[in-house]
């Protein structure tokens, strides 16, 4: 198993809600791509890190090389008495399952858990997101930007979860431009799609020799290669998860972002102050779990009219007046 990294305590802070030191513990198993991908895993990361700060929480994190060390990874962490067994990414929810049933005084989380027929065991809070939603802000973006009225779309592993994604943005793109047509592709059906930069690249030239002139990915690690393709094509991209723009300066005009930041740092929070909350839990642009980069130097590129056209959708979406399709 690789990149097994032993367990670090941060410095002790009181916590508010009790008012005393919480010698917790949590171990996070990372998504395919592991720490590095710039996006996903290292938005997770971030959150437990920043968790650890503010909690003084003792932190691990195992970063798997094949499916196969998935479940080993939550067994391991669980059998030695961890406070919080975090896994990072829906390919994990079966595995979460198994092991939360066979080890019941143990507590789970799973970020992009995909609930079973079974349905969530009691000991795991499965937190979600409203991916859809933050995608249609971006595909209205992308919409009201381009030049040649088509648009492309870079998914990693085909399937549900990254179905969101495409579904979001092509509602996104067609409300703000009806005229735009939108370019798919996906770069497998297996976890390995979202760390294939290369075939992220091959993908993205071969929209652009279709006339695309702006493309949003939604790839992990893939998306290295979609950004690169941009820049050879002189496109535009938009990035997914956390804001990418330091990837690709000048290419990167945007980026879609999905606060798994936030569903670690909080759902440990939940856990040190003794209010671990077992469960479906499903945020968006409400509850701004979901949003885009829209303010600051990182968006340089979008104009004041421009945004103020994006944030009119955006208010259709939170009054309800728009409804975002998940797939």
């Amino acid at each position: 198993m690789a990149a097994l990294c032993t367990f670090i305590l941060a410095r002790p802070r009181r916590v508010a809600a009790t008012d005393a030191v919480l010698p917790v513990r949590v171990g996070l198993v990372f998504d395919v791509g592991g720490r590095g991908d710039k996006s996903f895993n290292d938005a997770a990361y971030a959150g437990l890190e920043r968790a650890a700060a503010d909690y003084g929480v003792a932190t691990a994190y195992v970063e798997p090389v094949s499916g196969d060390e998935r479940e080993s990874a939550l067994r391991m962490f669980a059998s030695s008495g961890v406070d919080l067994v975090i896994a990072v990414g829906f390919v994990f929810s079966s595995d979460v399952d198994r092991v939360a049933r066979d080890m019941p005084n143990s507590r789970f989380a799973c970020v992009d858990y995909a609930p079973s027929s079974e349905g969530v065991p009691p000991n795991v809070a499965a937190l979600g997101f409203r991916e859809e939603e933050g995608s249609y802000l971006v595909g209205a973006l992308a919409g009201l930007r381009s030049q040649t009225h088509k648009v492309g779309f870079v998914g990693g592993m085909r399937g549900p979860l990254i179905r969101r994604f495409e579904v979001g943005y092509a509602q996104g793109v067609h409300d703000a431009c009806p005229m735009c047509e939108v370019e798919v592709a996906y770069a497998g059906a297996s976890p390995e799609a979202y760390r294939d930069p290369a075939k992220g690249k091959t993908l993205t030239l071969a929209q652009i020799s279709m006339g695309v002139d702006i493309v949003f990915h939604a790839s992990g690690a893939t998306g290295h290669g979609v950004f690169e393709a941009a820049r050879e094509g002189h496109i535009s991209a938009i990035g997914v998860d956390v804001d990418q723009h330091d990837e690709a300066p000048g290419v990167v005009v945007s980026s879609m972002l999905k606060r798994a930041d936030v569903a670690v740092h909080d759902v440990i929070r939940d856990v040190v102050i003794n209010k671990f909350r077992a469960g479906m839990v499903v945020a968006g642009v409400r509850e701004g779990a979901v949003d885009y980069v829209h303010s600051g130097p990182h968006a340089s590129q979008l104009s004041p009219e421009l945004i103020a056209q994006v944030e009119m959708f955006r208010e259709k979406v939170l009054r309800e007046e728009t409804h975002v399709a998940r797939e």
